[in-house]
């Protein structure tokens, strides 16, 4: 079997490693005669798979002991209504920053509970940069104030973490997380979706802090139980039955990134793959990125083509050579190489060889 190299924004690229694992243990996990999709939640192999997964991911992050672990379901984008019906805790205001459509998204679904204060907005500028610290408008009654770190579609990244003060910071890091160090005690929360940088869909990974686990009485009216991230807690995330299989692969996803040395190794690489990728577009007049520098994403890559009229048959040369899915999104066009952890650098040594042969040809 020969592996092709994806760039999917996600679901995305596995490490060839965790999915030979997976493979080699689907039918009997461990010597059990079974495999861990058929195995109760509540057995003690699988409790303990979800136990290592949590520490492993505690041991990555460097998360504090007062931070609550949730693997939840429903992706990233239930967390756009779960976050105001947990954390507005009585107050009707909430601090949205807006760089992107993933941005957007959470606040169209968060004016439903509360209203929403934009702290700051680059759609004058087709989002392809972030506002730094002092163009953000920030409430001091504001519940929380959420923001995207880093934008899967538009490829824009923030370059600092905001200093909200004593109002909790949000941050949706679905496609960064992992990718880079850093300081989870400079949030309230962090959530991601899993299957960008961690494992499969199916599953969202939420680090909370725990004051910030509301009761029943302090959540918004009508939440559904479901939706408590106290509930969650209580019950080590599985109030229901959570998406075991999942999160086993998750698991084997945080075992792997120790093996290459951790978040600050893989951080190196993933630096050097994005660099090498951009130097290479800067250095192109067949190619370009309209991202600020300073704001471009070291996880999603997306550019143009000198001529839109070429990007069918470039998607079908690529693909033809083994490189997968570079389409941008349905929403901007375009190219986009998403560079998660397990694209290897011969993947973007591999992509960068295609397209300089592609504006050979074509120019």
């Amino acid at each position: 079997m020969t592996r092709a190299f994806n760039f999917c924004a996600g679901p995305a690229a596995l490490p060839t490693a965790v999915l030979e694992r997976a493979q080699q243990e689907m039918a009997d996990w461990q010597g059990k005669g079974l495999s861990i999709m058929e195995m109760s939640h509540r057995s003690k192999e699988f409790v303990s798979v979800a136990e290592k997964a949590e520490q492993d991911l505690r041991d990555l992050m460097q998360i504090p002991d007062n931070y609550k672990v949730l693997f939840m379901q429903g992706g990233a984008s239930s967390q756009f209504s779960m976050i105001p019906m947990n954390l507005l805790r009585g107050k009707g205001k909430a601090d949205y920053i807006c760089t992107g459509q993933w941005s957007k998204k959470a606040i169209a679904e968060a004016k439903r509970y509360c209203d929403v204060n934009i702290a700051a907005t680059t759609e004058a500028n087709n989002f392809t940069s972030a506002p730094s610290q002092d163009e953000l408008t920030l409430s001091a009654d504001a519940a929380y104030v959420h923001y995207c770190p880093n934008e899967t579609i538009g490829g824009v990244k923030f370059d600092y973490i905001p200093d909200t003060g004593d109002v909790p910071l949000v941050a949706d890091y679905s496609s960064a997380i992992l990718s880079e160090d850093i300081d989870v005690s400079r949030f309230g929360m962090i959530y991601a979706g899993a299957q960008k940088n961690i494992g499969p869909a199916g599953l969202c990974v939420v680090i909370i802090r725990e004051d910030l686990l509301a009761d029943a009485d302090a959540m918004l009216a009508g939440t559904p139980t479901m939706f408590s991230y106290k509930v969650a807690a209580d019950n080590g995330s599985m109030y229901n039955t959570p998406p075991t299989y999942s999160w086993y692969l998750s698991g084997l996803v945080f075992e792997w990134l120790k093996q290459q040395g951790g978040v600050a190794a893989i951080a190196d690489i993933n630096r050097r793959k994005a660099q090498k990728l951009y130097d290479f577009i800067d250095g192109s007049d067949f190619y370009a990125n309209p991202v600020a520098k300073h704001n471009r994403s070291i996880m999603n890559v997306p550019f143009t083509l000198k001529d839109a009229a070429l990007d069918k048959t470039f998607l079908a040369e690529s693909e033809a050579a083994g490189l997968l899915n570079l389409a941008g999104h349905r929403s901007v066009g375009g190219m986009r190489a998403s560079i998660y952890n397990a694209v290897p650098e011969a993947g973007v040594d591999a992509l960068i060889q295609f397209m300089a042969e592609f504006a050979a040809k074509s120019s």
